[in-house]
């Protein structure tokens, strides 16, 4: 099945090999991110993903550093020579943000705001597309078209795990959904199995069976001492565990 390819830089998706994206949930400093970003090279990952705008359930936890959190990332990635992707919350936000992000990325809350989409859109960045917890594989698959209806932006999806009655992981991982999804628009879709389980445990199974169904990538979570780090610690790994990931889902990260 050929996929459309989607550029960010010197990496490719939608083409073998796979992509790995990963990176700290938060920017907690600039020290921070530039350590992070120097073991996330060593690691081999093709791409940085960081949150400077946080969208957290309560407004009294941390809501990440903001704009400068942003100038930090970019510097960070530059310093090792790989594209970076990081969330824009609003509208207001795109503007200044355009010429310092490699890829927009869309979270799973804002799936819905059909004006960040549409602006979005018309911006000429590629756009990581989240699913939302509820959505729908046809409201997922719109709001993509939201995007690529302007005309200027290229499209990746990414699955990050369904509500459903279950609460021995955070969310559910739709693998069935992402296949089909990435057969049917042929854009490319990766999947987030740090969201999807909300356990570390849990993150290199799922990301093996999602690159053995030919899922065109992974967005995983990396901090060097996850049990501190300042959010969504517990679905955090460690870079002995992304060196392990490395190692066993080599088969679809080098180019056949």
């Amino acid at each position: 099945m050929t996929i459309n390819s989607v550029s960010v830089k010197q990496v490719t998706f939608g083409k073998q090999p796979a992509i790995v994206i990963a990176g700290p949930c938060s920017i907690e400093s600039e020290e921070h991110i530039f350590k992070e970003a120097q073991a996330l090279k060593a690691a081999g990952v093709d791409m940085i993903r960081a949150g400077a705008y946080k969208p957290r359930t309560s407004p009294h936890a941390f809501q990440g550093l903001g704009f400068e959190g942003v100038k930090y990332l970019r510097a960070a990635a530059d310093s090792v020579h790989l594209p970076m992707v990081t969330e824009v919350l609003s509208e207001y936000d795109v503007e200044k943000l355009i010429d310092l992000v490699d890829m927009f990325q869309v979270g799973s809350r804002n799936m819905y705001n059909y004006q960040l989409l549409k602006l979005l859109g018309q911006a000429g960045k590629p756009v990581l597309l989240k699913r939302g917890f509820s959505a729908t594989l046809k409201e997922w698959e719109m709001a993509g078209q939201y995007l690529m209806s302007e005309g200027k932006a290229s499209v990746v999806y990414c699955e990050r795990g369904i509500r459903s009655f279950q609460d021995e992981t955070r969310n559910t991982l739709d693998l069935a959904g992402a296949i089909l999804l990435q057969a049917k628009t042929k854009q490319p879709v990766i999947i987030d199995p740090s969201h999807a389980s909300g356990r570390r445990d849990l993150i290199l199974p799922l990301s093996k069976a999602a690159l053995a169904a030919n899922i065109s990538g992974v967005m995983i979570e990396v901090h060097h001492n996850p049990d501190q780090a300042w959010t969504d610690a517990a679905q955090t790994i460690d870079y002995s565990l992304l060196d392990q990931l490395m190692k066993e889902c080599q088969p679809w990260l080098t180019s056949n």
